[in-house]
C-alpha cells in the first residue's frame, strides 16, 4: 500500500492530521462566513453569487472531511468548534454604524473569504504532493478541488473590488 510508502518516504502522518484538522477549522469558520455574507447582501446578483459559493465551500468541507476519513485521520472536534466561534467572534467587529449593515462589513467580508480560499487553495496543493506516494488521496478529486478553488478566488475578486467601489462611494 502506498500509505506504507509515504510513512517510509518520511511523510509525518501526524503532522498531515494536525495540517488536515487546521484546514478543517478554516472551513468551518468560512462556510459559516460565506452563507452570512450571502444572507445578508442587499444585491441579488452578488447574493446569488456568495450563495452559490456558500455551497460550494460546504462541499469543500465534506470533501475534506472524506479525505481524513480516507486517511484514517480523526476530527478534533474543539478545532471544529473553535472555528465556528471564531466566524461568530468576528461578527462584534464595528464597522462605524452601531444600527444596519454599513457597506464595508460586505467588503471586509469578501477580503476575509478570499484569504480563506486561497489557503485552502494552497492545502489542496500541499494535500497533492501526499497523493502522489499515497493512493489513499485521489489526485485527480484533488486537482479538482483546487481548480475549484482558484474559480472560487476569482469570483471573490470580481465581487470584492465591487465592493470596494460601493463601499468606498458610500462612505
Amino acid at each position: 500500500m502506498r500509505g506504507t510508502l509515504a510513512r517510509r518516504l518520511g511523510f509525518d502522518t501526524g503532522a498531515v492530521g494536525i495540517y488536515l484538522n487546521d484546514h478543517l477549522m478554516g472551513a468551518t469558520a468560512g462556510g459559516e462566513l460565506a452563507r452570512r455574507a450571502a444572507s445578508s447582501q442587499p444585491d441579488p446578483a452578488t447574493r446569488e453569487d456568495l450563495h452559490r459559493l456558500a455551497r460550494e465551500i460546504h462541499a469543500d468541507r465534506e470533501a475534506l472531511l472524506s479525505i481524513m476519513a480516507d486517511l484514517d485521520v480523526p476530527v478534533r472536534r474543539y478545532k471544529v468548534a473553535a472555528g465556528w466561534i471564531a466566524e461568530k467572534a468576528g461578527r462584534l467587529k464595528l464597522n462605524g454604524r452601531l444600527l444596519g449593515r454599513p457597506p464595508l462589513t460586505g467588503l471586509i467580508e469578501l477580503e476575509l473569504l478570499r484569504l480563506g480560499v486561497e489557503g485552502k487553495a494552497r492545502g489542496w496543493e500541499s494535500l497533492r504532493r501526499l497523493a502522489d506516494v499515497d493512493d489513499r488521496v485521489d489526485a485527480a478529486r484533488v486537482d479538482a478541488l483546487a481548480e475549484r478553488a482558484r474559480a472560487q478566488i476569482g469570483t471573490l475578486e470580481r465581487l470584492r473590488v465591487r465592493a470596494a467601489d460601493v463601499a468606498f462611494r458610500a462612505s
